[in-house]
C-alpha cells in the first residue's frame, strides 16, 4: 500500500481487448469521493473527509494536530468502488515460494451455466498488476496493486499531487445503494455467486500469512469495497499546494486492464477551494495552522468538477 506511482497519471483509453465470449462481466463504478460506501446521501452532504496536520511527515498515520508546527498537511477522504455489472469481479493471484510477489488473473462467471473458476489455473485472463504482502501493522495481508488511484488537479486538468496508496484487499464490504435494482446480485446462497459472496464478505486476503502462495479477492454484484479516510495513505499531500480551486479525482481500474461491461463510470471527483490562513497565496515556511478547505461540489461519474467554477 505504500508504494508511489508516477507523478503524471490520467484516465487512458480502453486497451481494445475483446470481452470473453459468453461470460458475465463486472462493472466497476467509482463511488462519490468522501462518502461512506453504499451511502444514499446527496454526495454534497458527505463528510467522510478532513484536513489533517501531522508532526512527522514520514509516518503514514496521525495523530492529527489542532495546531502546528506541522511537517505535513493531508487532505484525507474515503474512497469506494461498487460492482454494478452482470457478474462478479474475481481475481486470483499465485506465486512460487521463492517469488516476492504474486501474478494475478481475472476470472469470469459463465453466462451459460453460472460456474465461476475456483483457481488461478482456471482463471481466464492474465493481469499486468501484481499482488504483494504489506507488512504494516494496520494491514499485514496481500494487496492488489493499481486497482484505484486518486490525484489533485487544477481545473484545466493539470495534475498537482498524486496518491501514495495503490494496494487494495478487495471484498464485499457494503451493499450498494441500488443493490435491489441490480438483477445479477447474488440471491441464492447455494449458487456459485452466493458461495463466492459469503467468502468475499469475510475476505482478509490471507492476513498474517506472508508465506501464502495464493490468494483470492473480488467484489460481488451489488456490493462494494471501501477504504475509510483514516486508513494509511488515504490522503493527498497539501503541504506545498498554493491556495486555489482544485479537483480531487478518484479513478478505479484506470489502465482498464480489468475487463468490465462498461468503463463509463470509473471516475468521480469533487471540487474544493483551498485557502491558506490570512489570505496567503502560498503555504508558510512553518505551518502552524491548516489551510481552510471548502467542498464546492461533488461530481459522481465525472473526471472534472471545478471547470465551471465560479458558476
Amino acid at each position: 500500500m505504500f508504494k508511489s506511482f508516477p507523478a503524471v497519471m490520467t484516465v487512458v483509453v480502453a486497451l481494445g481487448v475483446p470481452a470473453p465470449t459468453g461470460q458475465l462481466l463486472p462493472d466497476l463504478r467509482q463511488a462519490p469521493v468522501g462518502c461512506p460506501g453504499g451511502t444514499n446521501l446527496d454526495p454534497a452532504q458527505c463528510q467522510d473527509w478532513d484536513v489533517c496536520l501531522v508532526a512527522d511527515a514520514s509516518k503514514p498515520r496521525g495523530p492529527c494536530l489542532e495546531t502546528g508546527p506541522a511537517s505535513a498537511v493531508r487532505l484525507r477522504f474515503t474512497t469506494s468502488a461498487d460492482n454494478v455489472g452482470d457478474g462478479p469481479l474475481v481475481i486470483y493471484a499465485q506465486r512460487s515460494a521463492d517469488e516476492p510477489t504474486m501474478r494475478a488473473r481475472q476470472a469470469f462467471q459463465s453466462g451459460v451455466d453460472g460456474t465461476i473458476p475456483d483457481s488461478f489455473d482456471q482463471a481466464q485472463r492474465d493481469l499486468p498488476a501484481t499482488v504483494y504482502y504489506e507488512p504494516s501493522a494496520t494491514h499485514e495481508h496481500w494487496h492488489l496493486l493499481d486497482f484505484e488511484h486518486f490525484m489533485l488537479r487544477t481545473p484545466d486538468g493539470r495534475t498537482v499531487v498524486t496518491d501514495r496508496k495503490n494496494g487494495f484487499c478487495l471484498g464485499d464490504r457494503y451493499t450498494t445503494a441500488d443493490a435491489a435494482d441490480l438483477p445479477a446480485r447474488p440471491q441464492d446462497p447455494a449458487s456459485a455467486e452466493g458461495r463466492l459472496g459469503k467468502f468475499l464478505r469475510a475476505n482478509m486476503c490471507k492476513r498474517h500469512d506472508p508465506a501464502a502462495t495464493s490468494v483470492k479477492q473480488g467484489i460481488s454484484v451489488g456490493w462494494g469495497d471501501d477504504y475509510g479516510y483514516k486508513v494509511d495513505f488515504q490522503w493527498l499531500d497539501l503541504t506545498r499546494v498554493p491556495s486555489g480551486v482544485y479537483d480531487v479525482v478518484n479513478v478505479v481500474n484506470a489502465d482498464r486492464s480489468l475487463v468490465e461491461k462498461s468503463y463509463d463510470n470509473n471516475v468521480s471527483s469533487i471540487a474544493i477551494a483551498l485557502q491558506w490562513p490570512w489570505g496567503a497565496r502560498n503555504p508558510p515556511d512553518v505551518i502552524s495552522s491548516p489551510p481552510h478547505v471548502k467542498l464546492i461540489r461533488s461530481c459522481p461519474g465525472r473526471e472534472r468538477c471545478a471547470v465551471a467554477w465560479p458558476p
